[in-house]
C-alpha cells in the first residue's frame, strides 16, 4: 500500500510502502535530490535519508540551508577522520568522536601521542576517501552482536562503551567501505558531502575523563558546507590567535602566571591599574545605585558551610585548613558570609531591600586539566552583590538589577547580548506557588525592559531560577558574563526573618546577582574583545611623551609633569632612540596618545599627537589636548 507524508508546505505526497527520504526527495526534484543531505520528521528530529518514511508524518528535506545541517556534517567529518586515522594508523584504537562547538574531535588509543605534524598527512587521506563518495550505511543490532563486532574488530573501547547499553537495547553502527563505527546518527548519505573540513589541533585526554584511565590522544577538527565558510572561520580563528589573552598579557606586561601557584595569576604593575579601574567602576555605579560595599572574612568554620549546603555539595572544589584543632575553609562564595550579617541584625520592612556588595578574594579547586589562563583560575573576585528584599520587590529589583547591568555592557562595547531565564528543575526546594512567583518576576521584569530572552526550561538552580547574560565579543564569541538568580534556601538555611508591617516575621528573598562575573576571567576577554587596546580610562598608560632630541627633555619633563596633576597616567621615554623607534614601541604597547616633541613645539609650549589608530592627530596646545582627554576618560569613551 502507498503511504502518505505531508511536506512544509502542508502539501500532501504519495509515495510506494517503504519508501525512503532519498526517495522523496527524488520525487520532488532532481536538484532536491542532489542537496539533500537527511530528512526531519515531526516529532522525532533528523534520520538518516535511507531511513523508511512512516505514514502520515510530515518530514522536510535537510540540505545545507537548514541550521541544523551544520552538526550533522560535522558528525559525519568526525567518522571520516576516524577511517583516514585507521587507514594510516592501522594499530590506533578509535574512541568517540562528537561534535562540539565550531567543529568536532576524535581521540584514539595511540602508542605514540598524534602531533601537529601529523596532521597534513591525515587530512590528505580524509579528502582522498570523501572523493570516493562511499555510502554511509546504517546497521542495527543487539547489544551481543555489537561486542562481539567491535571485538573481532580489536576495538575494546567500543567494547566498553556497547557493554554499558541495557541489555535488549537496538545499538546502531555506521559502515563506510572498510570502516565501521558505533554511533546512533544520522549522517550524510556518502562522504563526497564532506568536502570543506580541516584539522587544527592534537591534544590528550583521559579515557571518560578519569585521571584512572589511558592516555588519548585528540585531534580537533571543524567542517563548513563551503569553501568559503571554512576560509572565514580559519581567519577568526587566527584573528583569535593574535588576541589570545596569554600572549597579549605577557606581550603588554599585564600578568604572568608561575609554577609555584598554579592557576592563581600575579598582576603586573600594569594589569593592576586596569584591575583596579574595573573595581573602581563598578564601584561608582554602586554609590549611585543603592548598594553598600562590605568586607566578609576569607577564612570561616566548616560550621558555616554545612549550614549554607557547601560542605556537603562543593567541598571538592573547596580548600580546608586547620587552627587549634578546628577546621575552616577558605571561602569559595561570599553568600554564606553575607547571610551571617544579614542575620546579625534585627530588621524590619521598612529596611528592605538591603544589597551587600563584596569584592573579597574567593579561592576555589579547579583541575589543572580545565584551567585556562585568566578564564578559569583558583583564585579571583567577583563584582559580586546580594540582595536582601521582600517577595513583592523582587520584580523591582530585577528591573534595577537589569538596567545597571545594560549600562555596564554598553560601557565595555558589548553591543549584542543573549539572554536566557532558566527555570524550576525536577529536583527542587520550594513550593510551586513560590516557584510560579519567583519565575513570573523575572519574565516580567525581562519583558518590561525590553529585553528579548529565551527559556531553559529545567535548567535553574535547586534553589530558585535565575536569569543568565551571555556577550558577543568582537570575533562574535559568546561568553557567559552577568547572573540574576533567586534564592529561598540559603535565607531558610540561615533562619533570616525580618520584621513584616503587621508585626509578624517575614523571610526575605536573596538575589544573586553579579555583571562581570570573575574580575580575572573578565578582564582576560576583555583583553580578547579589544585586542589589548584598552580604551583611554582603562589603559595602563594613557600618553607617552617623546621627545625627539635631548634638547626638549626640559619641555618633555613639563608636559609629563602637567599630565599626572590632571591624573593620567603617562610614560615619559627619553631612551637615545629615534622618534620612529619610540612610537613603535609605544604602539606595540597599545598606548592610546603619543605626544612628539621637537624644537618647534618646546618652543611653542604646544604637542604633536599622535592616535594609536588614528594617526597624526596634528600640533595641539597641551591644554586643549589635556581637556579632550580628562572629557574622554571621565565619560569612559570606547
Amino acid at each position: 500500500m502507498p503511504i502518505s507524508v505531508r511536506l512544509p508546505d502542508d502539501s500532501l505526497r504519495q509515495l510506494p510502502d517503504g519508501a525512503t527520504g532519498t526517495a522523496l526527495a527524488e520525487s520532488i526534484g532532481p536538484r532536491l535530490a542532489e542537496a539533500a543531505l537527511a530528512i526531519r520528521i515531526e516529532g522525532i528530529g533528523l534520520v538518516d535519508l535511507s531511513a523508511p518514511l512512516p505514514d502520515g508524518v510530515k518530514v522536510a528535506i535537510v540540505t545545507t540551508k537548514d541550521a541544523d545541517s551544520l552538526e550533522l556534517l560535522r558528525h559525519s567529518t568526525a567518522h571520516l577522520l576516524a577511517q583516514a586515522v585507521k587507514h594510516l594508523y592501522p594499530e590506533a584504537r578509535v574512541g568517540i568522536g562528537p561534535v562540539i562547538e565550531d567543529g568536532f574531535y576524535y581521540d584514539f588509543l595511540v602508542e605514540k601521542p598524534f602531533t601537529v605534524e601529523d596532521l597534513p598527512a591525515i587530512e590528505a587521506e580524509m579528502r582522498r576517501i570523501a572523493e570516493s563518495a562511499l555510502p554511509v550505511q546504517r546497521e542495527e543490532l543487539d547489544r551481543d552482536d555489537a561486542v562481539a563486532r567491535f571485538r573481532d574488530l580489536g576495538e575494546m573501547l567500543k567494547v566498553e562503551i556497547v557493554s554499558g547499553i541495557p541489555a535488549g537495547s537496538v545499538i546502531s553502527g555506521y559502515r563506510q567501505g572498510d570502516f565501521y563505527d558505533l554511533c546512533r546518527g544520522p549522517h550524510v548519505p556518502n562522504t563526497s558531502k564532506l568536502k570543506a573540513f580541516k584539522l587544527l589541533s592534537t591534544a590528550g585526554a583521559y579515557w571518560k575523563g578519569d585521571e584512572k584511565n589511558p592516555m588519548l590522544s585528540r585531534i580537533y577538527g571543524t567542517a563548513f558546507h563551503t569553501q568559503k565558510e571554512l576560509d572565514e572561520h580559519l581567519h577568526r580563528l587566527e584573528e583569535a590567535k593574535a588576541r589570545d589573552h596569554r600572549k597579549l598579557g605577557k606581550e603588554l606586561d599585564l600578568y604572568s602566571f608561575h609554577p609555584q601557584a598554579p592557576a592563581s595569576p600575579f598582576f603586573h604593575p600594569k594589569g593592576t591599574v586596569v584591575y583596579n579601574e574595573l573595581v573602581a567602576y563598578i564601584r561608582s555605579l554602586y554609590h549611585k545605585t543603592g548598594y553598600d560595599e562590605v568586607i566578609t572574612p576569607q577564612i570561616l568554620d566548616v560550621s558555616l558551610w554545612k549550614t549554607s549546603g557547601h560542605y556537603e555539595n562543593y567541598a571538592d572544589n573547596m580548600y580546608f585548613t586547620t587552627a587549634e584543632e578546628r577546621e575552616y575553609a577558605v571561602k569559595p562564595m561570599n553568600c554564606p558570609g553575607h547571610c551571617v550579617m544579614f542575620g546579625a541584625t534585627k530588621h524590619s520592612y521598612r529596611d528592605l531591600p538591603i544589597r551587600y556588595a563584596d569584592f573579597g578574594r574567593l579561592h576555589r579547586f579547579e583541575r589543572s586539566g580545565v584551567t585556562h589562563g585568566l578564564t578559569r583560575v583558583r583564585t579571583f573576585c567577583q563584582d559580586d552583590a546580594h540582595i536582601y528584599c521582600t517577595p513583592e520587590q523582587v520584580k523591582a529589583e530585577s528591573a534595577a538589577f537589569l538596567a545597571l547591568l545594560m549600562e555596564v555592557y554598553e560601557t565595555f562595547g558589548f553591543e549584542e547580548l543573549r539572554v536566557a531565564l532558566s527555570t524550576r528543575p525536577e529536583k527542587r526546594l520550594g513550593s510551586d506557588e513560590v516557584w510560579d512567583r519567583s519565575e513570573a518576576a523575572l519574565a516580567e521584569a525581562l519583558t518590561e525592559a525590553g529585553v528579548d530572552f529565551k527559556l531553559n526550561p529545567g535548567e535553574g538552580a535547586f534553589y530558585g531560577p535565575k536569569i543568565e547574560f551571555q556577550v558577543l565579543d568582537a570575533l562574535k564569541r559568546p561568553w557567559q558574563l552577568g547572573t540574576l538568580q533567586m534564592d529561598s534556601m540559603l535565607p531558610e538555611r540561615f533562619d533570616l526573618n525580618y520584621t513584616q508591617a503587621d508585626g509578624t516575621d517575614g523571610r526575605p528573598v536573596m538575589l544573586h546577582r553579579a555583571i562581570l562575573g570573575s574580575l580575572e576571567r573578565f578582564m582576560g576577554i576583555l583583553v580578547e574583545h579589544c585586542a589589548g587596546a584598552f580604551p583611554a580610562w582603562l589603559a595602563p598608560v594613557q600618553v607617552a611623551v617623546l621627545p625627539i632630541t635631548d634638547r626638549v627633555n626640559a619641555h618633555a619633563e613639563a608636559v609629563r609633569a602637567q599630565l599626572l596633576a590632571r591624573g593620567v597616567r603617562v610614560h615619559l621615554d627619553q631612551r637615545n632612540e629615534k622618534v620612529n623607534a619610540k612610537i613603535r614601541d609605544a604602539q606595540l604597547q597599545k598606548v592610546p596618545y603619543m605626544l612628539v616633541l621637537g624644537d618647534r613645539e618646546a618652543e611653542a609650549g604646544t604637542v604633536s599627537v599622535r592616535h594609536r589608530s588614528k594617526g597624526d592627530l596634528g600640533v595641539q596646545p597641551l591644554g586643549a589636548f589635556m581637556d579632550e582627554l580628562s572629557a574622554e576618560i571621565s565619560t569612559r569613551s570606547r
